[in-house]
C-alpha cells in the first residue's frame, strides 16, 4: 500500500496512547504471517474473512427471511421482543475482554490466555445470573409473561460464548481460516435447525432452539481444538488492567441497551406486535449489512495493535479499510431502499406492507452508517476507550430527545426519522475524534467517495422505472440485476487502484514489496 497523501500526525492527546511493536521479527512472533508482510497478510485476511463471513451473513439473512415466511407477523413480533431483550442485554457482555487479550503482549501467551479466559468465564456466569433475574422484570414491562421460559432457554446460549474463548487465540495470531471455521459452526447449525423446525410448525421455538444449539456447537468445537489448556487463573493485576480497558465499553453497552429497549418498549404500546415485527425485520437487514464491517474490524484489529505507534500507517489502514467496507455497505443499503417494496410484494407477502417505508429508510441509514465505521478499532488499539462511552451516552440522549417523541407521534415513520437524526449525531462524533487522531481528516470527502459508485446505478434503475409497464417479479429481478451490474462497473472505475492493489496482495509472491 502506498503512503502517499497521508496527513502528518497531529500533536494531540490522542497521540499519547501506548506504543507497541515496530520490529518485524517481533511482529512475526506475535502474528502468524507465514512469510508474508503484515500488509499482505492483512489484505489476504480481509478477503478470506469476507469469503467466510459474507457467506454466513447471507445464510443468516436467508434464514430470517425463510423463517418469516413460516411464522405469522405476531409470532415474529414475539421473537423480536425476545431476541431484542436478550441481545441488547448481551451488549453488556461485550466489554472488550477479547480485544484486551489481543492488545496485550505478555511473554507467556498461554498464561495470558488463561487469565483472560478466567475473567470471561466469571463475567459470563455473573451476567447469566443477571439475565435470569431480569427476565421477569422484562415480562412485567412488556405485559408478556410468556417470554420468561423461552427467554431462559435462549439465555443459555450466552454460556456458549464463554466456551468459545479459545477462538481468541486464532484471532490474535491472525489465523483467519481456523478462526472463521470455528465461528461459522454457530450460524450453520442454527440455520439448519431454525428453518427445519419452523417448517415443522415449531413457531418461535424454532428460533430459540436453533440459536442455543449453534452457540453450544461452536463452543464445544473451540475447546476441542484449543492450542492452550483451559485453566482457572485469577490475577488481580490483570483484573485491574482489563477493568480500565473495559468499563467505558460497559457504559457504551448500557447506553445501547437503553436506546434499543426504549424503542421496543415504546413500540410495544404504539405500533403493537406487528409493528415490532417490522422493527425486527429492519434490524435483520442492518445486522446483515454490518457483518462485512465486522469482518474488516476483526481482520485489521490485531494488525493495528501490532503497529499502533506508526500513525501514518494507521491512517492508511483506516482509509482503505473504510473504502473497502463502503464498496459493499452503501450499495446494499441503497438497494434495500430501492427494492424493499418489491421484496414485500413478491417474497414476504402483503402482511409486511406496514414495514415498507421503514425498510426503505433503514436502507439509507445502514448504508451511510458505514462511513468511518472502523473508528473504534484505532481507539481500542491505543487503549483509549472513553470516547466510545461518550458516543454511546450522547446517542442515548439523542434517542430520548428526538426518536422517542417521534415514535409516539408518528409510529414506525417517527422511528425511522429519529434513527436518521441519530446517525447524523453519530457521524459528527466520529468526525470529531478522527480529526483529532488524523490531521486533515475530512468526513465529507469520505461521504462523496462512498456515494459516487452508487449514483449511476440508482440513475439507471430510476430511468427504467419511467416506462409505464406492469410491475412483476421478473421486472424487479431485471432491475436488480441492472443495479448490481452498474454498481460493480462503477466501483471498478472509481476504486480500480485499490482493487488492483488488493488483487496484488492476494497473488502469491506479489503485493507488499516491503514489510509493514
Amino acid at each position: 500500500m502506498s503512503d502517499k497523501g497521508v496527513p502528518p500526525p497531529a500533536p494531540d492527546p490522542l497521540a499519547e496512547g501506548p506504543t507497541t511493536l515496530d520490529d518485524p521479527q517481533a511482529i512475526e512472533k506475535r502474528i502468524a504471517l507465514g512469510g508474508r508482510s503484515l500488509r499482505q497478510h492483512t489484505a489476504r485476511g480481509a478477503i478470506i474473512n469476507a469469503a467466510f463471513q459474507v457467506g454466513f451473513a447471507l445464510l443468516n439473512l436467508l434464514k430470517r427471511v425463510a423463517v418469516a415466511a413460516y411464522l405469522t407477523t405476531s409470532e415474529y413480533g414475539f421473537w423480536g421482543i425476545l431476541v431484542t431483550t436478550l441481545i441488547t442485554l448481551g451488549w453488556l457482555k461485550q466489554i472488550g475482554i477479547s480485544d484486551k487479550f489481543v492488545q496485550q503482549d505478555e511473554d507467556d501467551q498461554e498464561v495470558a490466555f488463561q487469565k483472560a479466559f478466567t475473567l470471561e468465564l466469571v463475567y459470563t456466569l455473573l451476567f447469566f445470573g443477571l439475565v435470569v433475574l431480569a427476565l421477569p422484570l422484562y415480562a412485567l414491562l412488556f405485559g408478556r409473561a410468556d417470554i420468561i421460559l423461552p427467554g431462559f432457554v435462549l439465555s443459555l446460549a450466552l454460556l456458549g460464548t464463554a466456551l468459545q474463548t479459545p477462538i481468541w487465540i486464532a484471532y490474535r495470531q491472525m489465523r483467519f481460516v481456523r478462526q472463521r471455521v470455528l465461528e461459522g459452526l454457530d450460524p450453520v447449525v442454527s440455520a439448519i435447525l431454525m428453518i427445519g423446525l419452523a417448517a415443522a410448525g415449531a413457531g418461535y421455538w424454532s428460533l430459540v432452539i436453533g440459536a442455543l444449539a449453534g452457540s453450544l456447537a461452536a463452543g464445544v468445537a473451540a475447546i476441542a481444538t484449543s492450542p492452550y489448556r483451559l485453566k482457572w487463573r485469577f490475577d488481580r493485576g490483570a483484573l485491574r488492567e482489563y477493568f480500565g480497558f473495559s468499563w467505558p465499553l460497559f457504559v457504551a453497552g448500557v447506553s445501547g441497551i437503553v436506546t434499543v429497549q426504549g424503542a421496543v418498549l415504546i413500540g410495544n404500546y404504539t405500533v403493537g406486535l406487528a409493528g415490532l415485527g417490522a422493527l425486527a425485520l429492519a434490524q435483520t437487514f442492518a445486522v446483515f449489512a454490518d457483518r462485512v464491517d465486522q469482518v474488516i474490524r476483526a481482520t485489521i484489529y490485531p494488525a493495528v495493535c501490532a503497529v499502533v505507534d506508526r500513525r501514518e500507517l494507521l491512517y492508511e489502514v483506516f482509509e482503505k479499510s473504510n473504502r473497502l467496507a463502503l464498496m459493499w455497505g452503501l450499495p446494499f443499503g441503497v438497494a434495500l431502499a430501492l427494492f424493499a417494496p418489491d421484496m414485500i410484494t413478491f417474497v414476504l407477502g402483503e402482511r409486511w406492507h406496514e414495514a415498507e417505508i421503514l425498510l426503505q429508510a433503514f436502507g439509507l441509514i445502514i448504508g451511510f452508517r458505514q462511513v468511518a465505521f472502523n473508528w473504534t478499532v484505532f481507539l481500542r488499539a491505543m487503549g483509549l476507550t472513553r470516547p466510545i462511552a461518550l458516543n454511546g451516552f450522547v446517542l442515548m440522549i439523542a434517542f430520548a430527545v428526538i426518536t422517542a417523541p417521534l415514535m409516539f407521534a408518528y409510529g414506525l415513520n417517527g422511528y425511522a426519522i429519529g434513527m436518521a437524526a441519530g446517525l447524523v449525531v453519530d457521524l459528527g462524533i466520529r468526525s470529531y475524534y478522527l480529526g483529532r487522531l488524523f490531521a486533515g481528516f475530512s468526513l465529507i470527502r469520505h461521504v462523496i467517495r462512498a456515494v459516487l459508485p452508487s449514483l449511476p446505478a440508482v440513475a439507471a434503475v430510476l430511468a427504467v422505472r419511467q416506462f409505464d409497464v406492469e410491475r412483476t417479479a421478473g421486472i424487479a429481478l431485471a432491475e436488480l440485476a441492472l443495479y448490481l451490474g452498474v454498481t460493480i462497473a462503477a466501483t471498478l472505475v472509481f476504486e480500480r487502484t485499490l482493487m488492483r492493489e488488493l488483487v496484488g496482495y492476494v497473488r502469491s509472491g506479489r503485493g507488499a514489496a516491503t514489510p509493514a
